[in-house]
């Protein structure tokens, strides 16, 4: 079998439909008869509501129904775990709180009402004429004062991991160390603002006299959604089919929260037409998900010729009254370097806020800044360069269970990304360096992210005309999921890439999980290969029971596929076409399914992904304002299956943690819980004039562990390092440790 696609940097397949505006998203479906939902939200963040006088917009022109707790439909509760997401507990990595059940308040923007209208415009509208009455109580809206505090003792993500860890003896060990740096950061809560917002087309229908339920929806979970909307809504599973072919970004979000595809179903039901809700931006503050705030202390012991003896990571951060979703900010504490006594606790605070979820690089963003910005301060103590103190503390193997690394070439990350940056070249001295009004600096973080993989189904069809279809029920979410799938696809069936297609989105397809944790490449690309390989397997079949077969009687271990036939590998001139086999049986296809999923690897070895990130920043003396003017990163995640889309994730994560630490947070007014930015002119991102020079290369070295293809997850760990890479480097350039995100130029001139 030859290789022909996989690896190379093969153009998105999906580019020029987006261009010409043919890519569908959810909100473009085009569903006859379609009716249009306008959502009230509350206006306060604890209490209940006294009345809703709907009167008005009942009668207001094209108005179909109104919905409220106190005429919507009954849901089911959500169980405590539906496959690998789990729901319920303290950890769980979503929320229970369901729609229009009660007249309880939680949070400022919770949905309260749902006005149903034949026109957008008209339900706008009308919702503006819902009357609403509070019982207002105050809100608990800061982590010190919360009354209700917990200890979660795990985060149930992809893999069940401890919150609360002892390893050795830190307390004693800090206390012994001749050099000791204890500090607190802080982080602000931080929203995703994909592009695409949330929305939900619902359509129902009876089939076989049954209810059955087609939601168009930005979900990047389709079975978990197919699952949650099935138990609310008292369905049985396959009488819910979930389609969404394209996402328009999401970054942790659209994954997580129920609350939009479930209002949308109710009101598609109350009205009996198909009905949409399409969240306006200022919506997407309340109901979309964020990261949470976070306040970590950590305290580092050492000897005085910098070995890490001694560490102690506690983190703060909040969540919402119906979640026990925990930011996991120790992730990399437990593993980066070799320290013999490690400590951390995570407290949770719930408090009258929105549900926060997993934001790119959960735990790690955050959890990894305070790290690796600590790690540059002992190195500033013990008057060593940041980059030698990391390798003094190198750590060999996994710290915490004591497995080894599948695959770990750190250090020739490190040591390309001094050469890129030009490391050795700059006075380590702070406040050394400037240009004019400008101070210079330089900074340099690690970065890492785990490097998991889950099980998942694929099914392959090979047609009479020599193309192929390959199906899975994945996501694209910006990501190029379907130009590399395509390539592994193409060469697991030795076809030419503009052969094979590729098909995801659709709940219809064969089981894949959702798409989250750096995981949907090392998960659906065995599962795409099994799948084609089975339908070559059946194939040979054919042509070994044909007698008019070249092939015929020929043993399936003899036989091979190369360039889009099956051949005798000691005679590759004996053998014939796909078609051929098929058209000769006179069939139109064959069709295979074939799964993948970990195995025994996963207690052998410890799968992580590593980086390293180098930062140069101008920091203007007279007004506080910083630049990031270049970013050099270089990436061990095990083998590439295309550079091109993999360099524009890993670019996007970059640029990602440049507004996370220079411009991005989320602020509500302590009185009442609102948040009080409501689109992109008041929440800031990077644009082009923000977005720096960055230099990213790859070692390109398959992980012989993980899987067949050799590669790891890329998704998140762009965004990981780049924040503590930033923020050391403008210490490096001012002298001032900045320790609260974003570094907005206020902080910098109160310093």
């Amino acid at each position: 079998m030859t290789t022909q696609a996989t690896g190379k940097p093969l153009d998105r397949v999906d580019g020029r439909l987006k261009v010409t505006g043919a890519a569908r998203f959810t909100a473009e479906w085009d569903v006859p008869n379609l009716a249009y939902g306008a959502v009230v939200s509350s206006a306060i963040a604890h209490g209940a509501v006294r009345s809703l006088d709907v009167s008005a917009a009942r009668k207001a022109p094209g108005v179909l129904a109104v919905l409220t707790y106190e005429n919507a439909p009954r849901l089911q509760p959500i169980p405590e775990k539906i496959g690998e997401t789990q729901f319920r507990g303290e950890g769980g990595i979503t929320e229970t709180l369901q729609p229009l059940q009660t007249a309880a308040i939680e949070y400022a923007g919770q949905p309260l009402a749902v006005v149903v209208a034949d026109t957008h415009e008209r339900a706008r509208y009308a919702a503006t004429l819902v009357r609403v009455a509070y019982e207002e109580r105050p809100p608990q809206l800061a982590m010190a004062a919360a009354r209700r505090k917990t200890l979660p003792e795990m985060f149930l993500g992809n893999n069940k991991e401890k919150l609360q860890v002892t390893v050795g003896e830190p307390k004693s060990a800090l206390a012994a160390a001749p050099v000791k740096v204890e500090q607190v950061y802080e982080s602000a809560i931080t929203h995703h603002n994909p592009i695409e917002q949330l929305a939900t087309i619902a359509r129902w229908e009876k089939r076989g006299g049954a209810d059955f339920l087609t939601l168009y929806d930005t979900t990047r979970g389709l079975e978990v959604l197919q699952e949650v909307m099935a138990t609310s809504l008292g369905l049985p599973k396959e009488s819910v089919h979930v389609i969404c072919p394209f996402i328009g970004g999401a970054f942790g979000a659209k994954g997580w929260l129920y609350a939009p595809p479930l209002l949308t179903a109710m009101a598609a039901r109350a009205v009996g037409r198909p009905v949409k809700i399409e969240w306006r931006r200022q919506d997407m503050f309340a109901v979309a998900g964020q990261r949470a705030a976070t306040r970590q202390t950590l305290a580092l012991g050492a000897t005085r010729d910098g070995n890490i003896t001694a560490l102690q990571h506690n983190t703060q951060t909040h969540s919402s009254l119906s979640s026990g979703f925990t930011e996991p900010c120790a992730r990399l504490t437990r593993m980066l370097y070799a320290v013999p006594n490690i400590g951390f606790v995570h407290q949770l605070s719930h408090l009258h806020l929105p549900s926060p979820c997993p934001m790119r690089g959960p735990g790690e963003t955050v959890g990894g800044w305070a790290l690796e910005c600590a790690i540059d301060e002992l190195a500033t103590e013990l008057n060593l360069d940041p980059v030698e103190l990391r390798l003094r503390n190198y750590a060999e193997k996994n710290p915490e269970t004591g497995k080894p690394w599948s695959s770990k070439n750190l250090r020739q990350c490190y040591a390309r990304g001094k050469a890129l940056i030009g490391w050795d070249a700059r006075n380590p001295q702070p406040r050394s360096m400037r240009e004019g009004t400008q101070l210079i600096g330089y900074g340099m973080a690690t970065t890492m992210y785990p490097a998991g993989r889950r099980e998942a189904q694929a099914r392959a069809t090979i047609f009479a005309d020599g193309r192929a279809l390959v199906q899975s029920a994945t996501h694209e979410l910006g990501n190029g999921a379907y130009t590399i799938f395509r390539q592994i696809s193409a060469d697991a069936l030795s076809l030419p890439v503009e052969r094979v297609r590729f098909e995801l989105g659709d709940s219809a397809l064969p089981s894949a999980p959702t798409t989250g944790g750096s995981t949907t490449t090392a998960t659906v690309g065995p599962a795409a290969q099994a799948a084609a390989r089975a339908a070559l397997e059946a194939l040979k079949n054919l042509a070994i029971s044909d007698p008019a077969s070249p092939l015929s009687g020929a043993a399936p271990t003899a036989i091979e596929a190369r360039e889009g036939r099956l051949a005798l590998k000691a005679n590759p001139a004996r053998g014939e076409e796909y078609g051929a086999i098929l058209r000769r049986a006179k069939l139109p296809s064959v069709v295979a399914t074939g799964g993948a999923k970990p195995g025994e690897e996963k207690e052998k070895y410890s799968f992580y992904s590593f980086g390293a990130v180098f930062a140069q920043v101008r920091v203007d003396e007279a007004s506080g304002s910083i630049r990031v003017a270049r970013l050099c990163a270089v990436y061990d995640v095990g083998r590439l299956m295309n550079p091109k889309t993999a360099h524009s994730q890993i670019i996007g994560g970059m640029a990602m943690g440049v507004g996370a630490t220079l411009m991005e947070a989320t602020h509500y007014d302590p009185r009442n819980g609102r948040a009080v930015v409501r689109n992109l002119a008041d929440y800031h991102v990077p644009s082009c004039a923000d977005t720096p020079d960055m230099q990213v290369e790859w070692l390109n070295i398959p992980d012989p562990h993980i899987s067949e293809l050799g590669a790891r997850g890329i998704g998140e760990i762009g965004c990981v390092g780049t924040p503590a890479a930033i923020t050391n480097a403008v210490f490096h350039a001012t002298g001032q440790r900045l320790r609260s995100l974003p570094l907005t130029p206020d902080k910098l001139m109160r310093a």
